[in-house]
């Protein structure tokens, strides 16, 4: 597997899959997942919805049309919208998006940096979790991880532990 680390907005990436955090009750209302709601439509939100609740170290994917990508992977970190989580829950949010990318043998998938800052979970603890779980996954898919950040901290704790494995 390839493991690439972007500076970018994650919603722009190319490729068959972008992992979007949310909560366990498939509320798009908050941070990036209010931004894809916005992207693709109440539609999405709608779909997901009908598999509510999504336990946190699951996955749930949606096919979207109005992104570069053919798939959304919703991943919640917590179960209701506002709740603190632990660096357990950004281990099981990266392990479930990976599992359900290789379900759908998604060649390329994108995974925002997600759980750190005001959540509960440091940018250097973040980092470490999902670096940690695409260097683990051993499936065949997907073939490339893009982790992306939008936030220059984000960044540099990615880029730091990608150096360092």
């Amino acid at each position: 597997m390839k493991l690439e680390v972007l500076s970018a907005d994650v919603l722009e990436y190319e490729g068959d899959g972008v992992v979007i955090p949310t909560n366990s009750l498939g509320l798009m209302a908050e941070g990036l997942a209010a931004r894809a709601k916005g992207a693709a439509g109440q539609s999405v939100e709608d779909a997901v919805r009908q598999h509510t609740p999504i336990a946190v170290g699951a996955a749930l994917v949606t096919e979207v049309a109005s992104l570069p990508v053919r798939y959304m992977i919703h991943a919640p970190l917590v179960e209701e919208p506002g709740m603190r989580i632990g660096v357990e829950n950004i281990r099981r949010a990266t392990r479930a998006s990976l599992l359900a990318a290789e379900h759908f043998e998604m060649h390329s998938v994108a995974i925002p940096a997600m759980g750190f800052g005001e959540v509960g979970v440091s940018h250097e603890e973040a980092a470490r979790a999902m670096i940690d779980e695409v260097i683990g996954f051993k499936g065949d898919f997907p073939q490339v991880v893009a982790l992306i950040a939008d936030d220059l901290d984000m960044y540099d704790a990615l880029e730091t532990q990608a150096r360092s494995k």
